[in-house]
């Protein structure tokens, strides 16, 4: 089994996963000021809250968006597990022909989810992730990275709504009963859940039309599973543990 580590904005996935399944997957908020030893703490509990040895894990893979935090958790995985974890970035062999002005400019969580779908699926691909921010990744018929769409996530949109306005205040991501509201509560939560997933069905339709293929399309991140369920779409495969299974597959590409 390999521990597998997704380092985004808002939190780090961790998960355990082995050729044939996940066995875990713990998350916390992603605090750039927790020291190495804070991390240490914390692997040490998912070992505990899931009877995991010491030697269980005999690998580990990062895909991180938070440079300062890289080498922290990779010096905890080095502790607990006695292992040195790859990390996604110059060097690692990915398999996936990336055809962008500058290549290296791709987010490795953009870069893993893409590879996972082009493991899974083949091209013409389109991954929706749903984070910090929602990103779109295209895959075209040769299975060829050939570019996305970076837009503001729920969340961002939700905080930024509650914060420049008086009278409005957070609510849960849960679709209303009905698309046009009757109290404020029910209108910001079709504002949310229905505008994003309209802008999803959207975008769709755009870059299907741009590239001229239809395409498969994933959905990844943690409101992919109420947001998507409310797109006119309804062939939208829903993977939220998408990036853990693309860090296995690159892990296995590399892993000697």
């Amino acid at each position: 089994m390999i521990l597998a580590v997704d380092i985004g904005n808002s939190n780090i996935m961790f998960g355990g996963i082995s050729e044939d399944k996940i066995h875990f997957i713990e998350s916390i908020s992603c605090d750039r000021s927790r020291t190495q030893t804070e991390y240490t703490f914390f692997l040490k509990n998912i070992a505990i809250l899931n009877e995991i040895s010491d030697n269980s894990i005999d690998g580990a893979i990062i895909a991180s968006v938070v440079p300062q935090l890289t080498s922290v958790v990779r010096g905890a995985i080095k502790k607990v597990y006695k292992v040195d974890a790859m990390v996604i970035g110059p060097g690692i062999k990915t398999g996936l022909n990336i055809l962008l002005e500058n290549p290296a400019q791709l987010g490795s969580d953009i870069l893993v989810n893409s590879v996972a779908a082009v493991s899974r699926f083949n091209g013409p691909l389109i991954v929706v992730d749903m984070g910090t921010a929602t990103t779109f990744c295209v895959v075209n018929s040769k299975n060829q990275y050939i570019g996305g769409i970076i837009a503001p996530g729920i969340r961002i949109a939700l905080d930024s709504l509650v914060s420049k306005t008086s009278l409005l205040h957070q609510i849960e991501f849960e679709p209303p009963k009905n698309v046009i509201g009757k109290n404020t509560a029910e209108c910001m939560k079709s504002g949310i859940m229905y505008y994003n997933a309209s802008a999803i069905d959207g975008l769709i339709e755009r870059i299907e039309k741009e590239i001229g293929e239809k395409c498969t399309v994933i959905a990844t991140g943690a409101p992919a599973k109420a947001i998507i369920p409310l797109c006119a779409r309804k062939d939208i495969i829903i993977d939220e543990y998408l990036v853990l299974k693309g860090l296995k597959v690159i892990y296995d590409k590399n892993h000697k």
